[in-house]
């Protein structure tokens, strides 16, 4: 089996290491030259379309463009995942821009490079939104193959998944990314809540901004969580505020 991936950035690079524990060959393409971990092998985009599977490891802002650049070189039947952290927009636009031939399974790998030494970590499968006649098996074989890998597959539709997603990762970043606002030093005293959001921090904040951008904007239930998160700050804060006009100070 030969496996394609599309972008070979940080998360790119990652996800080929953790798939050449398979038996497969891994193939790599980048729009721009980049050097690239040993297990990766470099190839032309037209090499990258005959391979039998290929992952797309790209931003999630950049997938239409990606999808219409790589569309003309796929060979029949060759099975498409994405990696994105929302699913209902990708999702969306591999239906529209992959051909009919190529199976489509969207994917979200609940984990990176910085969260990848725990045991046990999550992975969201998403049927195939074309239902196409091969779908099915694949599924199968994909799932057997990510749990061979140590890794727990979840499938969930698109919008199961970014319900889900924009309570626990998106709020994960947004906080992670006020809190890189600040200027937090690992501390001699600090508790063990301290080391943990310090953590989150360095975590979120070693991620590309784009990432955290394309995670409010594309998420379409972000946004509301955002208001949520704003009423209970300013409640909060009303309720502090209270508190030391009482004390007189």
């Amino acid at each position: 089996m030969t496996i394609g991936i599309y972008g070979l950035g940080r998360f790119g690079q990652f996800w080929g290491s953790l798939l050449a524990k398979t038996p497969a060959r891994i193939l790599g393409y980048n729009r721009s030259p980049r050097a690239v971990i040993s297990s990766i092998e470099l190839v032309s985009l037209e090499e990258l379309g005959r391979c039998d599977c290929v992952f797309l490891c790209t931003a999630i802002s950049s997938m239409p463009q990606v999808c219409m650049t790589l569309a003309p070189y796929l060979a029949p039947e060759t099975l498409i995942f994405d990696t994105c952290s929302v699913k209902i927009y990708p999702t969306k636009v591999m239906a529209e821009k992959i051909p009919l031939s190529n199976p489509i399974l969207p994917l979200h790998p609940m984990f990176g490079p910085d969260s990848a030494n725990q045991p046990d970590l999550p992975l969201v499968m998403c049927p195939d939104p074309r239902n196409n006649p091969r779908s099915t098996k694949l599924f199968a074989a994909w799932q057997q193959t990510f749990t061979n890998l140590g890794l727990r597959v979840l499938p969930m539709t698109p919008e199961e998944h970014d319900q889900e997603a924009a309570r626990t990762q998106g709020i994960t970043h947004f906080i992670g990314r006020i809190l890189g606002e600040l200027d937090l030093h690992p501390s001699p005293i600090g508790t063990l809540g301290y080391r943990k959001i310090f953590e989150v921090r360095e975590q979120t904040c070693n991620d590309p901004w784009q990432l955290f951008l394309d995670l409010q904007r594309y998420n379409p239930y972000t946004k509301s969580l955002r208001a949520e998160m704003d009423v209970a700050f300013r409640k909060l804060m009303g309720t502090l505020e209270t508190l030391t006009d009482d004390s007189g100070e």
